[in-house]
């Protein structure tokens, strides 16, 4: 089968090898997947490149966690009625596993392969996986955020873009920041109640303003060490702060009693670590209001299997806004 796999790291155009592979089987407790579709999501990058010292756990990587396909074979232990089923996966390669989606075929246990709803094409499926569980865990992840306000740093990102919805289907009153009018407004389809760009004047002084002084409930944040004195700013007392990358700089500028002194809790959430209870809540709703029609993934660029560098190098220059697909049929 056509795959793509590294086995070293460093530049994509460096390591990433196009070939033939062996197709894997499903063993117990497994389903083995015809891709369709393959997300590239930031931390695929960051692991094929070395970022901070990340060190390879497998001799070969195939990469990517998300994808969408069909199940064409299963392992013991598992109905063989999913066979045929369309299905949304999450965590395909991870520290443990080494076979992700980047590749024509994948095995993984079978409840990493969730079934799709009719009528969700094989590219949403691809943009669920770590956007939509992170989206999810780190807007509910701290409880129920209705008739609350919060703040969604790159609201038009992929995780910030499905966050805005998130928050407003969970009925909470949402601010995003984004740096451009382009990005605005996709953050306002999204439903966003108020946008702000923050590259244009005082940020944090335009969400007091939006909040009559009141300030936010939480935030969902994209960078923290670029953002850390801005949430500070405009989160309210005893509010949270959902954190799920700080890729500017991994060491935090903390000053402990600006924080303190509004008793903020901060949850470092990994997308790719949910508890339990998180992860099926999570695929529970994303797969509820994708049927209702009610949530969007935003596709921002498509390459074939054999530009999958090229679509490494698209995530890691920021040049596309939404979600980066690799199709693979």
């Amino acid at each position: 089968m056509k795959a793509i796999w590294y086995e070293r790291t460093g530049a994509a155009a460096e390591v990433l090898e196009f070939g033939d592979v062996d197709a894997p089987s499903a063993d117990e407790g497994e389903v083995l997947v015809r891709v369709a579709t393959s997300g590239v999501n930031p931390s695929d990058t960051k692991r094929r490149d070395g970022w901070i010292g990340l060190e390879m756990p497998h001799s070969r990587i195939i990469p990517h966690s998300d994808g969408g396909g069909v199940i064409e074979a299963v392992g013991a232990g598992v109905s063989a009625d999913r066979i045929g089923e369309r299905v949304w996966l999450w965590n395909a390669q991870n520290g443990a596993r080494a076979f992700g989606t980047a590749a024509e075929y994948t095995a993984v246990p079978s409840e990493l392969a969730v079934a799709l709803p009719g009528g969700v094409d094989f590219a949403t499926a691809a943009g669920l996986g770590v956007p939509g569980c992170t989206a999810h865990y780190a807007v509910f992840g701290d409880g129920p955020v209705g008739g609350q306000t919060l703040l969604v740093q790159g609201g038009a990102g992929a995780v910030g873009h499905l966050a805005v919805q998130l928050a407003t289907l969970g009925g909470a009153r949402v601010i995003a920041t984004v740096s451009s009018e382009v990005k605005g407004a996709l953050a306002r389809e999204a439903g966003a109640d108020a946008v702000v760009d923050y590259t244009e004047g005082d940020a944090a002084g335009t969400v007091l303003e939006l909040t009559e002084g009141a300030g936010v409930d939480r935030i969902v944040e994209v960078d923290l060490a670029a953002n850390l004195t801005t949430d500070i700013a405009v989160l309210r007392e005893n509010g949270r702060i959902a954190s799920y990358s700080s890729t500017s700089n991994p060491v935090l500028p903390v000053s402990y009693y600006p924080l303190a002194f509004k008793d903020v809790r901060i949850h470092f959430l990994q997308g790719y670590l949910l508890p339990a209870a998180d992860r099926r809540a999570a695929i529970r709703d994303l797969t509820t209001w994708l049927a209702a029609e009610q949530l969007q993934v935003r596709i921002g660029a498509r390459f074939p299997l054999a530009g999958t560098a090229a679509a490494h190098e698209a995530q890691e220059d920021g040049s596309v806004t939404g979600k980066i697909i690799v199709e693979i049929e």
